[in-house]
């Protein structure tokens, strides 16, 4: 597998990235204010419960008279005085430092003798309470089994240190009701910003997808060939220039206006070559002709047998001139018509079609091509029954001759050349129209088509003398023009041609439509003209 991006690094849409920041931002004002308004209200209740210590610290302060401590039971009875929240605790402390005597606020209990009830601390809890700093300030002190406290210390009049706390669990309890609801309200409020922001962010978008949707659609238009008729445009409600999504419709219209000027003169101009090359070509074609017959005449008229009446004795090299010209004459014919034909085929001029079976154009073909190249090999596959298609039958042979002819002058002898046909997957030799692909494909065992060509064989006046191998010393190379031909008589038919090279094995495969013809014989291939190798079909 290739390296790729890790995922956090991913462009996210545009709508996934607007819905994100807003539940973000939500989430952070949510969290600021929440933290806010828990250390505002932390600071109240502490204040209020240190307010409640410092009265209490003041009554343990206060003098004690013996009729009062002994109505209140001692001097920690302060402890169960009026107003006192249920767990305060007091304590008076040893010269040392420890706790000598504890007492913790409970429900107003007596004796039987009318003395209240003291619920003492415990060892560790009175460990804890001593271990409070004497600076006479608040404090936090945690009391085993009593939980959070909020406690100081105070001397009294006479010298006697007493410690205080007040129990804090009321304000803790306050302050984790207060975030847990904080938490809730933010979840339920960024699950509502986040719907609120998709639909709002869906919305705002829906111009913006239809600038895309019209970018869209005009990416799919064949633009690159043929007369373009770009009349796509966004809507005049999505290119209002007030808004930014106006903005990007109104410079996509003024874009596509100009690409749409572009291609109409590109389509005049191509349109005009095409005229002059008809016209040049149709031109030529005459006086071509004259050329060719005015040398034949004076070679024949000439054998170079002697003078006689009328005629004048010729050297070697006036008659080798006079078959030179006539060589070029013929050749520049073949361009001629070559260029003519394309011309015709890019107008879109009505074809001769007809219903005819490939099998015998196939035969055809390669009798010519093993005529024409006697030092290969040419092989026949073709299948056992007739093979349809619809098309002009001179057309389709002269496909057939441009590629047994193309394999022919850019191989060396004793190169195999393999014509087959064969029905593609999923067709049938007599199905309807449109039922199937009928493939035909010129293979040879040659030294292949360089990489660097391979991409530009059917382009006009495309040349691979260079590196592929010329057939005889004296071979020509070709107008360039025969795969052109080719690629503009199979897409004329409806069809496709292509090309896969490897030194060893290139392969042109041409796919045309399969149709329906009732009037063949079936299970009789086409006889394979003495001199050529059959191959049966699938082998």
């Amino acid at each position: 597998m290739c390296p790729s991006r890790p995922l956090l690094g991913r462009p996210r849409p545009l709508r996934t990235r607007l819905v994100l920041s807003t539940v973000v931002l939500v989430a952070v004002v949510c969290a600021v204010i929440g933290t806010v308004t828990a250390i505002v209200l932390r600071s109240y209740l502490y204040g209020q419960l240190d307010t409640q210590l410092g009265e209490a610290a003041r009554r343990a302060a206060a003098p004690h008279p013996p009729e009062l401590q002994a109505r209140r039971g001692g001097p920690l009875g302060f402890v169960q005085g009026g107003g006192q929240p249920i767990g305060t605790v007091g304590a008076l402390t040893a010269p040392d430092g420890r706790v000598a005597d504890s007492a913790v606020s409970t429900p107003a209990r007596t004796t039987r003798g009318g003395e209240p009830v003291r619920e003492p601390l415990t060892s560790d809890q009175s460990e804890a309470l001593a271990a409070l700093p004497r600076d006479g300030r608040p404090h936090d002190v945690a009391l085993p089994g009593r939980g959070q406290y909020r406690a100081q210390s105070v001397t009294a009049f006479d010298g006697t240190t007493y410690l205080v706390g007040i129990p804090a669990a009321a304000v803790q309890e306050t302050l984790g009701t207060l975030v847990v609801v904080e938490v809730c309200v933010t979840a339920a409020g960024l699950v509502a910003a986040g719907i609120a922001a998709a639909a709002t962010v869906r919305i705002a978008l829906g111009p913006l997808r239809r600038v895309a949707a019209t970018a869209t659609r005009v990416s799919e238009l064949p633009l690159h060939r043929g007369e373009v008729a770009l009349h796509e445009r966004v809507p005049e409600a999505e290119a209002d220039p007030r808004t930014e999504v106006g903005q990007v419709g109104a410079a996509l219209n003024r874009m596509l206006g100009h690409v749409g000027s572009a291609l109409t003169a590109r389509q005049e101009s191509e349109t005009r070559v095409r005229q002059f090359v008809a016209d040049a070509s149709h031109e030529l074609r005459t006086p071509l002709a004259s050329i060719r017959g005015y040398a034949e005449l004076i070679r024949r008229a000439a054998p170079g047998g002697g003078a006689g009446e009328g005629r004048e004795e010729i050297g070697p090299v006036t008659r080798h001139a006079l078959g030179r010209i006539e060589s070029e004459a013929h050749r520049m014919t073949g361009l001629v018509e070559d260029l003519l034909l394309l011309a015709r085929l890019d107008a879109g001029r009505p074809q001769a079609l007809a219903d005819l079976d490939l099998s015998p154009l196939v035969v055809d073909a390669v009798s010519d091509a093993r005529a024409a190249g006697p030092g290969h090999a040419w092989r026949l596959d073709l299948p056992a029954e007739p093979v349809a298609v619809r098309g002009d039958a001179a057309r389709l042979h002269q496909v057939l001759v441009n590629l047994l002819a193309n394999a022919r002058t850019h191989t060396p002898a004793g190169t195999t050349v393999t014509a087959r046909v064969r029905v593609a997957s999923g067709g049938s030799p007599h199905g309807s129209s449109g039922g199937g692909l009928v493939e035909v494909e010129v293979e040879d065992d040659g030294p292949g088509i360089p990489a660097e060509l391979l991409p530009h064989v059917f382009e006009r006046f495309a040349r691979g003398d260079a590196s592929r191998t010329r057939n005889g010393a004296g071979g020509s190379g070709g107008s360039g023009l025969g795969l052109a031909i080719v690629r503009a008589v199979v897409a004329a038919h409806g069809g496709r041609v292509g090309v896969t090279s490897v030194p060893g094995r290139t392969v042109f495969t041409v796919e045309l439509p399969v149709r329906h013809l009732p009037q063949l014989p079936l299970g009789v291939p086409p006889a394979a003209p003495s001199g050529l190798s059959a191959v049966a079909a699938g082998d």
